[in-house]
């Protein structure tokens, strides 16, 4: 029988797991820059149709240095929201600690994984952008908890609250 616990903890770390799993096969073949050429030069010369080629090799250099700063953004949003409901009163009071620790090592096995990848290569520097970009979710969930926190606070007595 499923208890409320139980669903509870599938409701905070599902979503999670399922982003990493994304993020792990965003490492494959069918992500590589070859292939999301055949989507970003199309849609660039679309948008900008005297656009050189160095142009698109610049932008596109972009877009994917923006997807990994994008999909580990999203990792450390759902890293806190599961650490910072979590059971174990160590993740509780430590989220920023175990969602950035996450992410790191999320980071650094994922890049790991591409080297193994005949149409990928594994780079430190992208762990590093990667880290940033977990760095970036993190900071805004937090900054939105603490902002939270102080509009449930109860009114100071003689002082409004703005």
């Amino acid at each position: 029988m499923e208890t409320r616990s139980t669903r509870e903890r599938i409701w905070r770390y599902a979503p999670l797991i399922v982003w990493m799993a994304l993020i792990s096969f965003a490492s494959s073949n069918e992500f590589s820059a070859v292939n999301t050429s055949r989507i970003v030069r199309p849609l660039l010369l679309w948008l900008f149709p005297s656009i050189s080629e160095e142009g698109i090799g610049v932008a596109h250099f972009l877009v994917r240095k923006a997807a990994h700063i994008t999909e580990y953004a999203i990792l450390g949003w759902l890293a806190a929201r599961a650490f910072t409901g979590s059971s174990r009163e160590f993740l509780r009071r430590r989220w920023f600690l175990a969602g950035l620790l996450l992410i790191a090592l999320h980071a650094l096995l994922d890049e790991y994984h591409q080297s193994f990848v005949p149409s990928r290569t594994g780079s430190l520097y992208d762990s590093g952008i990667d880290i940033a970009g977990g760095l970036i979710g993190l900071t805004v969930f937090g900054y939105f908890r603490s902002r939270a926190a102080v509009n449930l606070r109860p009114a100071q007595s003689g002082r409004k609250r703005r």
